[in-house]
């Protein structure tokens, strides 16, 4: 084998390693890509169960008599703060 041989033989060893190298990083990108969108949707459940919480609060309040709404006030600020917290999280996570 000549040198010509013996150059072209270690420089396609070399390109096979680095395609390996890069598919690997290609199925890396692809389990993060895959990981990234469960937490999403993860985080649209929460924010939706949340989002619920506050549309249940607001309807007991509208059923409440005069006297029974300050009751409640605590509750509804409390579900409001716990949305509002969650959202400026998720923002912040997926910007």
């Amino acid at each position: 084998m000549g040198m010509k041989e013996a150059y072209e033989e270690k420089a396609e060893a070399q390109l096979k390693e680095l395609n390996a190298q890069i598919e690997l990083l290609k199925a890396k990108a692809d389990k993060e890509k895959a990981q990234a969108e469960i937490e999403y949707y993860k985080q649209l459940e929460t924010l939706g169960t949340k989002q619920e919480t506050v549309q249940e609060r607001l309807q007991e309040l509208r059923g409440a008599g005069d006297e029974a709404w300050e009751d409640l006030k605590g509750g509804i600020d409390t579900a409001l703060s716990d949305l509002r917290d969650a959202v400026a999280s998720a923002v912040s996570r997926f910007e």
